[in-house]
């Protein structure tokens, strides 16, 4: 499953080899740090999270851009004026997901990379008699 994948070190770096070869890995990138961010509990590092997710995926300047949709980034930005909180990114993180989930997901299930991998899981198995 795609959650089972996010779970995985080894299926979240197949899924980030994919997502470079779409020129997409962004995506990825923004949900995990959203993700990290999560488990932050100092104000100062919570702080500096958020400014730095801002500048490096909502950012429209950012050449890593993800692709949320114009109200969504103008809520966040409004939001960052008041409070620097993990909570500013959960709506955008959960269309980041969804976009994964329903986009890039089916092409990585079917794609070559995920075809090989497979191939090499089952050689690897079958020589160890797993």
């Amino acid at each position: 499953s795609f959650d089972a994948l996010l779970s995985s070190t080894a299926g979240r770096f197949v899924f980030r080899v994919f997502l470079e070869s779409e020129i997409a890995d962004e995506n990825l990138k923004f949900w995990l740090a959203c993700e990290n961010l999560k488990s932050a509990t100092k104000q100062k590092r919570i702080e500096k999270g958020v400014q730095d997710i801002y500048d490096t995926y909502i950012n429209v300047y950012s050449p890593h851009e993800v692709n949320i949709d114009y109200k969504m980034r103008e809520n966040i930005v409004d939001q960052l004026k008041d409070k620097m909180d993990v909570s500013i990114f959960t709506e955008a993180q959960h269309q980041i997901y969804t976009l994964m989930h329903r986009d890039s997901y089916p092409r990585f299930l079917c794609s070559n990379l995920t075809a090989e991998i497979t191939k090499e899981l089952v050689e690897f198995c079958n020589f160890f008699g797993l």
